[in-house]
């Protein structure tokens, strides 16, 4: 329910530290009118108020961060929202981040008594309807963003009747985004190299001097637990260092946090070039002509097996490793059946034998 009044008159009055706002209303005359006080925080400098900076030098720069014009000093501005409604909600001036609490409170005309107030995100009711005017978020995320309002009905002497507040839009913007974790120079490296593994995130502007805490963890165990750098340094990095790592940025309060995606770190053991070369049987065979050469003439001994290392052979495959067992178990048949052949054909050179051996018939 609107009003068409208009309110003929304005005070403001201004004292130290605070600016006081009020509307005057002249009898019969009925808009939700609600007395706030506005603060000001910190240092301001006007010509006009007793509001003044401790330092009264003139401004070293306008460059500086924030309003500011010669000789004067400025807060950030806020839109102040004047209602004609029975029944508005208030919500956060300031801008709000997660962790951050939410207070929306439900206000009636001159604070009448209110009965069956309930409140709203987005068109769904948050609670089923009680006396209480106001509704709190502990912590808040990103997820509580949406429009909220209130409804109420007016005990006497308002009207008496239901009535809906205006929809207030509710923004929870991101403290910091999802932490990236990377490695310097590589998350590729020989073994006894050093890596630097860096949590890589950035606070908001606004909130730059919330302090971040960070954890590192391998293979789903913690390697270094809440601390103020955001770099964890291996210094000599082994085959054991090898593993998947991830990285957790919370605040101190571990009101928010958030952990990086996977990094596969792969470190690997000296490298085979260091290994003695293996001649291939050419050279082998010219490196032992040119050593008979120089002997003098003698029997060539026979060639003798090579007594060289075994091969290091990577391993099978397992298509080929199964194929192999088909064709074992194939031989393994065929040997079963030639068995069964040389049986039947012993039996058969025996019937034969007999036979030849047995004297004519008379």
């Amino acid at each position: 329910m609107k009003l068409g009044c208009e309110l003929p008159a304005w005070a403001l009055y201004l004292s130290p530290a605070l600016l006081w706002a009020a509307q005057m209303i002249p009898d019969g005359c009925q808009a939700a009118a609600i007395m706030d006080i506005v603060q000001c925080e910190g240092p301001v400098s006007t010509k006009e108020s007793s509001c003044h900076s401790s330092d009264d030098a003139a401004v070293a720069s306008t460059e500086e961060a924030g309003f500011q014009v010669k000789g004067y000093t400025f807060s950030e501005p806020f839109h102040l929202i004047v209602s004609y409604d029975w029944l508005i909600l208030q919500g956060p001036s300031a801008p709000i981040f997660e962790g951050d609490p939410l207070v929306l409170r439900c206000r009636a005309w001159q604070d009448w008594p209110l009965t069956q107030v309930t409140f709203y995100q987005d068109g769904s009711a948050l609670g089923p309807p009680g006396p209480n005017r106001e509704f709190s978020i502990a912590v808040v995320q990103e997820v509580n963003s949406g429009h909220y309002h209130c409804s109420g009905i007016f005990r006497s002497p308002g009207p008496g009747s239901p009535e809906t507040a205006s929809p207030v839009a509710v923004t929870v913007q991101e403290l910091f985004p999802v932490p990236v974790l990377r490695a310097s120079p590589s998350a590729e490296l020989q073994e006894g190299s050093p890596v630097t593994l860096s949590c890589q995130t950035k606070l908001s502007p606004q909130r730059s001097a919330t302090r971040l805490l960070f954890s590192f963890y391998k293979d789903g165990k913690t390697v270094r637990n809440r601390n103020l750098s955001s770099e964890f340094q291996i210094p000599m990095a082994s085959v054991e260092h090898s593993g998947s790592y991830w990285c957790e940025a919370a605040t101190e309060d571990s009101q928010v946090w958030k952990h990086s995606p996977p990094l596969e770190v792969k470190v690997q053991g000296p490298s085979s070039s260091s290994a003695p070369p293996t001649l291939n049987p050419a050279s082998q065979k010219s490196a032992a002509q040119e050593t008979s050469s120089t002997e003098s003439p003698r029997p060539v001994p026979p060639l003798a097996t090579p007594t060289a290392e075994p091969p290091v052979f990577s391993p099978p495959d397992p298509h080929l490793y199964h194929q192999m067992g088909i064709l074992l178990k194939h031989m393994q048949d065929v040997r079963v059946l030639l068995g069964y052949l040389v049986i039947e054909l012993r039996d058969l050179s025996s019937r034969l034998k007999s036979e030849t051996t047995q004297p004519p018939a008379q």
